[in-house]
């Protein structure tokens, strides 16, 4: 990531670009998420473990999965938290990370409220997007979820 840039303010994200490593966006430390449904309330002030590792290997739609706090609090907090960078974000609630450690190693996942998912170039396509290539759409604004 850092052979591309640390850091840039070039790209349409509202946040004001490409993060530095280890940096948060502004919205991180307070935003309200609808769809938090944890007993647990989100804590963006926690310091974030990117050495541990990311729990998911596909798709988590938990906002509409039958949500039982004493099995899934702490996958969500881990999906926010553990094994990956934070590389920007579209809006407050909406974060794109890379993630660095496990099977997900070098993907690009969207958080969002209620899910969190690996980038994908279009809605059909397989998800497979790496870090150059989710850099090079965001960095042009060109992707799916600028339809939203």
């Amino acid at each position: 990531m850092t052979e591309i840039a640390n850091g840039t303010h070039d790209g349409p994200p509202d946040e004001g670009g490409l993060l530095p490593v280890g940096e948060k966006p502004d919205s991180w430390t307070v935003w309200e998420a609808d769809c938090w449904i944890s007993p647990e309330p989100f804590d963006g002030t926690t310091v974030r473990m990117p050495g541990q590792p990311f729990p998911l290997e596909e798709e988590w739609q938990w906002e509409y999965d039958y949500y039982d706090h004493t099995r899934h609090s702490t996958l969500l907090h881990q999906t926010y938290q553990h094994g990956s960078v934070l590389l920007g974000s579209d809006r407050p609630g909406e974060y794109w990370t890379l993630v660095v450690t496990g099977p997900q190693r070098g993907r690009v996942w969207r958080l969002r409220d209620g899910c969190a998912a690996p980038y994908a170039s279009s809605p059909s396509d397989q998800p497979g997007g790496n870090f150059l290539h989710w850099v090079r759409d965001w960095h042009i604004g060109q992707g799916w979820w600028r339809s939203e």
